[in-house]
């Protein structure tokens, strides 16, 4: 099968009105912001262009509005190189948008979002031959069924299958009994497993389903992993942080860089930690999506954020 692209993506994208405060407003009380900023994101679209600004042919396959922020997500994706040919533009109706209040102490955000349903991705709307015109494909779990159908095709055609999962959903095996990499969020292996201890739930859950990677991202601390060697734990680089939006998109990106370049899955997770490090250095989801010198600089001379909690037992 011919390969026009390293990596497809399947999934959202969202743009951002992004407002930075001085310290956390408290609840009913009334702050003055020090910034407002318009900003393009989402999980797969983020990932997408971080993985193109490391070098590789990628595609986004998604939808979006036909309003102003839907142009500005297309435009974003388009200046970044990204084939955006398989995006459908739904008349009529407005872009996935969020509001992200940023505390300028910390960098940590907390985000408002809103999607119409209309923007939602079927397998209908998907081209077996876009979706398998990729030497890997990277998805969310937003639009399941699409989400699923894609995974697939892809399996079928023996192209690796990446998933970025933040939140648990409804029918989520799916899916993941299609993945060869399954990244979730902090809180979702316990929300599926109903096992608050992640290597316990790691476990339990590439246990079930066989797959290459099971992971989880730990924010601040890093990244937990089990692969057929066993667990694998990656401290995050410490750097100065202005604002976390898209850090963990950033890593997934990254990780499908590291993927595609046949990286051991140790410095693999070391390469997607710094690189979502150094996208927490700027403002927006996608403000400082690194290039690959930066990713090596960081990684030769940034401390790291051990937590011996997440060390290998």
């Amino acid at each position: 099968m011919n390969h026009f692209f390293d990596m497809v993506g399947v999934g959202q994208n969202a743009t951002d009105t992004v407002i930075i405060v001085p310290r956390y407003p408290e609840y009913n009380s009334k702050s003055l912001f020090a910034e407002e900023r318009l900003e393009a994101g989402g999980q797969v679209a983020t990932a997408v262009i971080a993985c193109r600004k490391l070098g590789k042919r990628c595609k986004y396959i998604g939808t979006v509005g036909d309003d102003e922020r839907g142009r500005f997500q297309l435009m974003s994706l388009k200046t970044s190189g990204v084939d955006i040919e398989d995006v459908e533009v739904v008349p009529g109706c407005p872009n996935q948008t969020a509001y992200i209040i940023i505390d300028r102490r910390t960098g940590e955000r907390t985000i408002l979002w809103h999607r119409d349903p209309r923007l939602t991705l079927t397998p209908a709307m998907l081209s077996r031959e876009s979706i398998c015109g990729g030497r890997l494909l990277h998805l969310d779990a937003g639009d399941l069924e699409a989400a699923a159908t894609a995974a697939q095709w892809a399996r079928a055609a023996a192209i690796p299958v990446t998933c970025d999962i933040d939140t648990p959903y409804e029918n989520m095996d799916s899916l993941l009994q299609h993945l060869d990499y399954f990244i979730a969020s902090a809180n979702v292996p316990e929300a599926y497993t109903a096992e608050p201890d992640p290597f316990k739930a790691l476990e339990i859950i590439r246990g079930e389903f066989g797959m290459k990677v099971a992971a989880v991202t730990l924010g601040a601390d890093g990244v937990l992993a089990l692969a057929d060697g066993g667990f694998l734990y990656s401290p995050a680089y410490e750097v100065d942080a202005v604002d976390t939006t898209g850090a963990g998109d950033v890593f997934r990106g990254a990780l499908c860089y590291a993927v595609l370049e046949e990286m051991p899955l140790d410095r693999a997770l070391d390469f997607s930690c710094a690189a979502a490090a150094l996208n927490c250095t700027k403002v927006g989801a996608r403000g400082g999506v690194p290039s690959l010198p930066e990713v090596q600089g960081l990684m030769q001379q940034a401390g790291r954020r051990v937590n011996r909690e997440y060390l290998v037992r």
